[in-house]
């Protein structure tokens, strides 16, 4: 697309823009002044859909009318409430509805992923993960290495990015595998890394995991719902995410998980269970042993959190008639026109380092401050921007395709602008 740097111009594409009614299915956040803020944070958590509290209020009323036999009798029963959400999630990341279930939160995920697919034997140990992955996933993975009595400084193994540059190469992760042959047990990358806003080739890095004899996993904490990580054509092993940031479900709601169909019935796989994963026909038989259901919900613990899940199908619905593939051509859109605006700027103190290929970041860039100085995100809150700091010196801004306009986009730099006068 050909930008330019009017309002007219922002204007008209949001005239354009079929998708712009949802919008208006979000709730904006106002100031202490009544104003609705600019809201680009929804890489960190995303605006409530107008239609959740009803979502909400419907099982609250049910729990009210039926007590414990809304497991059965309420309109959404609550004993399959997890399967409502699995064809609509599933489509978001690219799976089929068998290899995906919602359950949990990201890292205890995350945990129990590692349990069925991290197997250390021998020299065949080590885990690679980006070197600047989210804090919880190298938390994790270390403590998996403990656990399994693996010294982490030996057993964790880091992408890096090369000297002066901020994104990391597949082909240094090719190397990586290629030195450590034989060492590494499990490959765990973020397809979307928080800080810089790359997305990664996930089938090549699928590809090479498998190809050097390793499991191959991602977390898709801002990469659902915000690009296509495509994971059964992809092939990876298992996936986790969570549902608050781009699919808007509600600070601290579950989490998701995608076990690819290869491994639905593999009696080799260790896992942690609980009676929510037994086979459901038999599961209020109390007293038989284990037996896991097929797929991704083989790996359920307890039944789930009803008003949680609610609150995801409120915004999975939106999704359902927004279509994802709309969604996402939007946001290359989006995003595209930001970065044009801010290179416009030709301002020395603002550099992005999030990838310029679209197919190579979300909706999310990242700029970089120059000097770390935190004094031009503090002003941008004072100008009713929400946007995200993270140290130790970059602003993310995320232009996100259902509730964010181009206007939006356009009002932004305008205050941006003002805030580098």
């Amino acid at each position: 697309m050909n930008y330019n740097t009017t309002e007219a111009f922002a204007q008209e594409l949001d005239q354009k823009d079929p998708l712009k009614e949802f919008r208006n299915e979000f709730l904006f956040p106002k100031n202490q002044d009544g104003k609705p803020q600019l809201y680009l944070c929804g890489n960190s958590l995303g605006l409530q859909p107008q239609q959740t509290a009803n979502y909400i209020q419907k099982e609250l009323q049910d729990w009210a009318n039926y007590g414990v036999n809304g497991h059965t009798e309420a309109e959404h029963a609550w004993m399959p409430y997890h399967e409502f959400l699995s064809e609509s999630m599933a489509k978001i990341v690219g799976a089929k509805p068998h290899e995906v279930i919602v359950m949990n939160t990201l890292t205890v995920n995350l945990h129990l992923m590692m349990v069925s697919f991290y197997e250390p034997k021998g020299k065949r140990n080590k885990i690679i993960i980006e070197a600047d992955a989210f804090p919880s996933d190298k938390y994790a993975v270390e403590s998996q290495l403990k656990f399994h009595n693996i010294d982490p400084a030996e057993g964790l193994l880091l992408w890096k990015p090369r000297p002066g540059e901020y994104t990391c190469r597949t082909e240094d992760l090719e190397q990586l595998l290629e030195t450590h042959k034989d060492e590494v047990a499990l490959v765990m990358i973020g397809s979307t890394n928080y800080y810089t806003g790359q997305a990664f080739n996930l089938k090549a890095i699928t590809k090479l995991g498998h190809k050097h004899g390793a499991k191959v996993g991602f977390d898709l904490a801002h990469g659902a719902g915000n690009i296509q990580p495509d994971l059964h054509n992809t092939n990876a092993d298992f996936a986790v995410w969570c549902t608050y940031k781009y699919l808007n479900s509600g600070p601290g709601s579950l989490g998701g998980c995608f076990v690819h169909e290869r491994h639905a019935n593999s009696p080799k796989l260790k896992r942690f269970v609980g009676w929510w994963g037994h086979d459901k026909s038999t599961r209020f038989n109390m007293r038989k042993d284990f037996k896991p259901m097929p797929g991704a919900e083989g790996w359920q613990l307890s039944n789930p959190p009803i008003l949680s899940m609610a609150a995801i199908r409120a915004s999975l619905d939106v999704f359902e008639r927004a279509g994802f593939d709309n969604l996402r051509q939007k946001s290359k859109q989006l995003t595209g026109y930001l970065a044009y605006l801010v290179e416009e700027l030709n301002n020395p103190n603002i550099r992005i380092i999030t990838p310029s290929h679209p197919d190579e970041r979300g909706c999310q860039l990242s700029f970089q401050i120059k000097g770390a100085n935190k004094s031009v995100f503090d002003a941008l809150s004072k100008a009713n921007v929400v946007a995200d700091w993270r140290e130790p010196d970059v602003i993310r801004i995320a232009p996100t395709p259902l509730y964010n306009s181009y206007t939006d986009v356009y009002t932004f730099i305008q205050r941006l602008k003002q805030v580098l006068a």
